[in-house]
């Protein structure tokens, strides 16, 4: 049983957090497209941007989805997610730089990929647009930064963008309204557990 005393206390200081909330909540007054950055060495930077597509597509929004780097298209968010007709669906890499190891391939690769993405953030019709793994051509240079903030700068106003990746450049989580760094505390790779369907891919 709790004593009246602790419930009061309680009460009170639930009281105070809901104030504070509905405070924080009154001033935020404005709508715009939001871009998002999801970096850092911890597992879940792309699977977290795949779930908003699950949140947008529940509210009948329209979500293109530009995928750096990986080559392959055999991941059960592209199996499931390539079937919903509100989404567009592009494999834009051709594996790491270490599976190809040609820097001159890689960044045209790249740029051909971007051409691609600035179609996207042309489209007003296009609710979100997720940029996976785009920080990897931002780091290696294969992208010009300073030209890709400007894209994403000039996109349509309600437009919401969300770019995943380790190692975002400065630039770019200055130039975000939302970063979220992952953090590696334990992955079972390191144990010697292969991918797993479902789970990693």
């Amino acid at each position: 049983m709790v004593d009246s005393e602790r419930s009061e206390r309680h009460r009170t200081r639930m009281q105070r957090k809901k104030e504070l909330i509905d405070a924080a909540i009154a001033r935020a007054d404005r709508e715009q497209g939001l871009l998002l950055v999801h970096t850092g060495n911890g597992k879940g930077k792309s699977s977290s941007a795949f779930g908003m597509i699950a949140r947008a597509l529940g509210h009948g929004m329209r979500v293109g989805v530009a995928q750096f780097i990986k080559g392959r298209s055999d991941t059960g968010e592209e199996a499931f997610f390539r079937k919903q007709e509100n989404v567009i669906w592009h494999v834009l890499g051709e594996g790491f730089t270490w599976d190809t190891r040609n820097l001159e391939r890689d960044t045209e690769t790249a740029q051909r990929g971007w051409a691609i993405v600035q179609e996207m953030l042309r489209d007003p019709s296009l609710d979100l647009i997720i940029l996976d793994e785009l920080t990897y051509p931002l780091k290696f240079g294969w992208l010009d930064l300073t030209k890709v903030l400007g894209d994403l700068k000039n996109r349509p106003p309600m437009q919401h963008v969300v770019i995943t990746g380790r190692g975002a450049p400065e630039a770019l989580c200055e130039a975000a309204d939302t970063v979220t760094e992952m953090t590696d505390i334990k992955h079972a790779f390191r144990a010697g557990i292969q991918a797993q369907k479902g789970i990693d891919l």
